[in-house]
């Protein structure tokens, strides 16, 4: 939760209003913030294991962007094939 209020507080100071939606605070093993032009996810270690959104959208072009924090992805750990 420290992450997603350090996110949406650098954002505002950045120019950037309010997200318009956040979803998973309550439960906060995967907080998704929707800025309009950004999405968020904010996931702990399992979450981010399980969903692999790097695996989603590994190909999609990165965009820097200046003035910004921008967090460094992690690549998604492959999961073990199932052996017959």
């Amino acid at each position: 939760m420290a992450i997603a209020d350090a996110i949406e507080e650098r954002l505002f100071e950045d120019g950037r209003r309010k997200p318009k939606h956040v979803e998973g605070r309550r439960v906060a093993d995967w907080i998704l913030m929707d800025f309009i032009d950004i999405v968020v996810h904010v996931f702990v270690d399992e979450k981010r294991e399980f969903y692999g959104l790097e695996r989603l959208w590994g190909d999609a072009p990165r965009v820097a962007l200046q003035g910004t924090m921008v967090g460094r992805s992690r690549p998604a750990r492959r999961r073990p094939s199932a052996s017959r």
